[in-house]
């Protein structure tokens, strides 16, 4: 009928646009076709996936992602449908590295023309932990296989690959891990991770200058080897500061790394 011809063009209108604005469709016009109800349980860590590469692909120094490695800890391992993630991990990783649209519909073409590798398993939540056990999807961990940074603490092991991870907690995405440093701040706005050595008045002096610069603190979480040890500061900020603050942190004495990370 007419009517069933009018509402199947304005359907694929809608998912056009919503494809190009690099947003959710469902639509069998979406290359990585999801079943409504799977989409509606996967949302949370939709957000939760691309922010996460987008930190990840900002710890790069030097040449672009080549290979990457994505372990979903999940309470469903041998069913879980990653497409949907898959789909904006590679949105996160070129998003900020392309004059070109990314959506789900274009995601895995950019990748293959960037020669880009992704590799992905599932790994069952360890139910005693408690650890997101009772969510579907307890962590998400990206490693970037052979991969130099800007901020060297993010390099988890001696192979020289940048490891981060996050998680879902009261609904929001958070990061928790950065190299084999424990953290526990939102992705959210902007960040910025230092590593210092563990000493008293730390948290202090660098609240002092991000005071001295109007910048306003939302969240700040603190991972360390051991006292008196290396720590990584994760601190989670409204805006994106200016360049100065960023040095003026860096000429902390007992300061090793600075590095900013913009979300938005």
């Amino acid at each position: 009928t007419v009517e069933a011809q009018e509402g199947v063009a304005i359907e694929i209108a809608e998912a056009v646009l919503t494809a190009l604005r690099g947003e959710l469709a469902s639509s069998a016009i979406n290359a990585p076709m999801v079943p409504p109800d799977v989409m509606k349980e996967l949302l949370p860590y939709v957000g939760l996936v691309e922010k996460l590469a987008s930190l990840a692909t900002q710890l790069v120094s030097g040449s672009g992602v080549q290979d990457v490695n994505v372990k979903y800890r999940t309470s469903n391992p041998d069913t879980l449908d990653t497409r949907l993630l898959r789909a904006n991990i590679i949105k996160g990783l070129v998003e900020k590295t392309t004059t070109a649209v990314v959506n789900l519909v274009n995601a895995d073409l950019i990748a293959d023309q960037r020669s880009m590798r992704i590799t992905e398993t599932t790994v069952p939540t360890d139910a005693q932990s408690g650890n997101g056990a009772d969510q579907l999807i307890g962590e998400v961990t990206l490693t970037l296989n052979q991969s130099s940074s800007n901020f060297p603490s993010a390099v988890g092991d001696k192979s020289g690959s940048i490891t981060v991870g996050g998680k879902i907690k009261d609904g929001k995405p958070y990061l928790a891990k950065v190299g084999n440093f424990s953290v526990d701040v939102s992705l959210d706005g902007a960040i910025i991770l230092c590593r210092q050595v563990d000493q008293p008045g730390m948290i202090g002096k660098v609240g002092s200058l991000l005071s001295e610069f109007d910048v306003n603190v939302n969240y700040m979480s603190v991972g360390r080897t051991g006292p008196r040890e290396d720590a990584v500061m994760a601190i989670g900020i409204d805006e994106t500061p200016e360049n100065s603050l960023v040095d003026k942190i860096t000429s902390i004495s007992a300061i090793k790394e600075v590095v900013l990370i913009e979300l938005n």
